[in-house]
């Protein structure tokens, strides 16, 4: 689809894209695009846009990810002309569409139908199948985390004249019921006291499980922990999971859906594993000599809560596991921390801009790969490792 490569344009300082620090209901990373904030054509050198395109993206098409496009703020002034767009979709060649598993345009105009109309013939029926159309932003609540997504301000006051224009009230704000108390069981959106509280174990269930299955089964499987899985299986594995039952992940045929399970119970804490108050640390990470990062980990890692501590000590002894089989499961010490970095740690204050994700990557990286230097000075009593 021609505008699949927009998202991509829009990470120009000037434009309108940015990693939306969310994730969808699936996991997979999302970056969003505002046409509303692309400049007028003639202030961009539109070559040197596709190049940084290519090099922002390269960050994240080695995992499954997706793509929010606000159609809203497009005109005559900032709209590429055909030839570029047909250029720029010959120059994201099959590693970028491959694992773009979903393309959101909101606010479609006839524009949209008279673009796909011209680029069809050049388009497989495979990629077609990943357009989604949303005509109002609340149909996005169905497909991610909408309250993590960066909207301009300019979208949203479209969206709100649309809704008039059909004569429905402005969208108002959500009303979230209260939370139910968790179930004694319950694995998936509890902090960490409350997921083992049932048996007194440091670390939960969920994770050992996960863990040792991928240990037994997964760790030379190519690309563990950067596909998605089927969204129905992953529901119904973390519903049993919260009842206490049992998963035998042999039923499902897919290593990729255990590893989505790990991924989704760190995601899902209330706050992250590696908690809130070292925030500013790990991002400031970069500005630390290099001889003394692995140090500074140390530290870091050494201040957490206990159980904090030894289930974060219990995950990255496994991933360095995973790492340690790289030259058949591709995924490097880096390439895991890109996966795990927002999964681990993220801003109490707001979604995650592209300059606070190179620290966080950096800083997890190294628990990766110098792991037996930064774990092996402090135990906890009752701790277990893989």
């Amino acid at each position: 689809f021609p505008f699949s490569p927009l998202p991509l344009s829009s990470s120009h300082p000037k434009g309108g894209a940015n990693q939306a620090g969310s994730d969808d209901n699936l996991g997979r990373k999302v970056i969003a695009f505002s046409c509303c904030r692309l400049p007028p054509s003639y202030q961009l050198n539109h070559r040197r846009l596709l190049e940084y395109l290519k090099y922002a993206l390269d960050q994240y098409v080695e995992n499954d990810y997706t793509v929010v496009y606000f159609h809203y703020g497009l005109n005559s002034k900032n709209k590429p002309s055909l030839s570029w767009l047909q250029s720029a979709y010959k120059e994201f060649d099959r590693k970028y569409k491959k694992n773009l598993k979903a393309l959101y345009i909101v606010h479609p105009t006839n524009f949209i139908k008279i673009i796909w109309n011209i680029f069809k013939p050049l388009i497989s029926h495979k990629f077609g199948k990943k357009v989604i159309y949303l005509n109002y932003l609340s149909d996005l609540r169905d497909h991610l985390k909408y309250d993590q997504l960066k909207i301009p301000q300019e979208v949203i006051r479209h969206d709100e004249n649309l809704r008039t224009k059909q004569k429905k009230k402005p969208l108002a704000a959500v009303k979230i019921p209260p939370p139910r108390p968790p179930l004694p069981t319950q694995q998936f959106g509890v902090s960490p006291p409350i997921v083992t509280k049932n048996k007194g174990e440091l670390i939960p269930p969920v994770m050992k499980h996960t863990v040792s299955y991928l240990k037994r089964k997964g760790l030379r499987a190519e690309g563990l922990f950067r596909r998605s899985a089927s969204i129905q299986s992953i529901k119904e594995i973390q519903k049993l999971y919260n009842q206490g039952k049992s998963v035998n992940f042999d039923d499902y045929g897919d290593i990729h859906i255990p590893a989505v399970i790990l991924k989704t119970l760190l995601r899902e804490l209330p706050e992250p594993l590696l908690t809130f108050e070292p925030y500013d640390q790990i991002i400031g990470i970069t500005s630390v000599e290099s001889s003394l990062r692995v140090m500074n980990c140390r530290e870091i890692v050494h201040g957490l809560p206990e159980q904090n501590y030894a289930v974060l000590k219990f995950l990255i002894c496994f991933l360095h596991m995973v790492s340690q089989e790289s030259i058949f499961n591709k995924m490097t010490g880096s390439n895991l921390a890109c996966v795990f970095g927002l999964n681990l740690i993220w801003s109490p204050k707001g979604t995650p801009s592209f300059s606070t994700l190179v620290p966080i990557n950096i800083f997890i990286g190294l628990l990766i790969d110098f792991y037996p230097t930064i774990f092996s000075s402090r135990s906890v009593p009752g701790e277990q490792l893989p």
